[in-house]
């Protein structure tokens, strides 16, 4: 026997955006993130979460296939962050080279994230990060720094 208990978010917990697949639209989608953050009084995530749209939408654009589907998820002391492009082809977590220009990106989301993970579906894939609305539960920057061995200069 099986049970499952579903419970449907309300709609005021849900935001939901599709993305052209160009390059130009990643600032587009921090803003978008910005603002709704900002609307459910959660001002603190906006530099973290901004940084984790940044990273899964430019990945999306540059290695999936259009369009891209941004979505957040806000429940129960935690914050969804869902992207979503029409590529089955798999991400790969890989620690760059001092020297590579790129290849940061999902490392970024991971030190950032909570959970992450990626979803298949028949038509596409969805890469996905929790990030914990807790106090004292985000990563801060030094953490982040300390991920890349950058000494902490006391500056940011």
């Amino acid at each position: 026997m099986l049970l499952a208990r579903t419970r449907a978010l309300p709609p005021e917990h849900v935001a939901d955006w599709t993305l052209p697949a160009d390059a130009s639209v990643v600032g587009t989608a921090r803003r978008l993130v910005d603002r709704q953050l900002a609307a459910w009084d959660l001002d603190d995530a906006a530099y973290t979460t901004g940084l984790v749209v940044s990273e899964l939408v430019t990945n999306a654009i540059r290695y999936g296939k259009g369009p891209v589907r941004l979505r957040l998820i806000r429940d129960r002391g935690r914050l969804l962050t869902e992207v979503t492009d029409a590529s089955s082809a798999s991400p790969h977590l890989r620690r760059a080279r001092e020297s590579d220009e790129g290849g940061r990106g999902l490392f970024i989301v991971m030190r950032l994230s909570t959970h992450w993970g990626v979803r298949h579906s028949r038509h596409d894939k969805t890469i996905w990060s929790e990030q914990r609305l807790d106090a004292g539960s985000a990563p801060d920057a030094a953490d982040l720094m300390d991920a890349f061995d950058v000494p902490d200069t006391g500056e940011l």
